[in-house]
């Protein structure tokens, strides 16, 4: 049993690999290794936000579809606006408290104590509010991709680093045969195994954080077409609650 286990570790493996791998090498393995730490942390702290995100922005939207297009200053969306830290609730945020301004009541001061009547709005005034939406999707879509490009560069980066630590071991490899007057494989095995490590961990690296990159960035797409789908929603909104207002005039009018 003891001999089985000396023998098992005897055995040439990733250790042994590591031993026969010079200082130029060993760094490789060592920065891959800390790369390696850096795209798990980034990935799971970006997935567990995406994951909010979206969650609270399906929230807003369900409890939008609910009261929007009946009443878009109802004071249970306006509740939800303040307490939901979504991309979608921001949004709203932004394109009411603009509308609360055209309505000539202060933006925090609308939503928190009254809460004023529409009132009829030019087209410039109309595409403010437009303008104001979009700004907002574009201000949460950079929150949303924040450290995003930190997994892109690992993607493109560790195989070029294993890449390089391989053909560098390599060449060390038959250099130190060549001063050493030995052409049996023998000798060229451990410089070549310690060579070909820096490319498995240059994989280890590149691997999961493609996999992570390309889930993570798919959620950000899924983001981003609902925050475009709720800003048309939102003016799709504004303009039936302006045609409310332009049939109520004339009545207004005979009156």
């Amino acid at each position: 049993m003891l001999g089985s286990i000396l023998a098992t570790v005897q055995t040439p493996g990733v250790y042994y690999a590591y031993q026969h791998s010079d200082s130029v090498g060993k760094s490789i393995v060592l920065l891959l290794l800390i790369g390696s730490i850096l795209t798990w942390t980034v990935m799971l702290d970006k997935a567990w936000s995406l994951y909010r995100a979206k969650r609270l922005a399906a929230r807003f939207i369900n409890i939008f579809q609910n009261n929007g297009e009946i009443n878009m200053l109802a004071r249970p969306l306006l509740r939800e606006a303040e307490e939901n830290n979504g991309p979608t609730a921001a949004i709203y945020r932004a394109g009411i408290e603009k509308l609360l301004d055209f309505y000539e009541a202060g933006a925090a001061a609308g939503i928190r104590s009254s809460i004023p009547q529409p009132c009829k709005l030019s087209e410039a005034q109309y595409n403010a509010v437009e303008a104001v939406l979009e700004r907002e999707v574009s201000s949460q879509l950079k929150e949303l991709e924040t450290r995003i490009g930190v997994l892109a560069t690992l993607v493109s980066l560790s195989p070029f680093c294993g890449l390089f630590g391989t053909v560098w071991g390599v060449m060390m490899a038959f250099c130190g045969i060549a001063a050493a007057g030995k052409s049996d494989f023998t000798a060229l095995a451990p410089g070549v195994a310690g060579a070909l490590l820096t490319t498995v961990a240059g994989l280890i690296v590149a691997i999961p954080s493609l996999v992570g990159y390309n889930l993570l960035t798919g959620t950000i797409r899924q983001l981003t077409v609902m925050m475009d789908n709720f800003t048309e929603q939102f003016m799709v909104c504004v303009k039936l609650s302006q045609l409310e207002l332009e049939k109520k005039q004339p009545d207004n009018g005979n009156l």
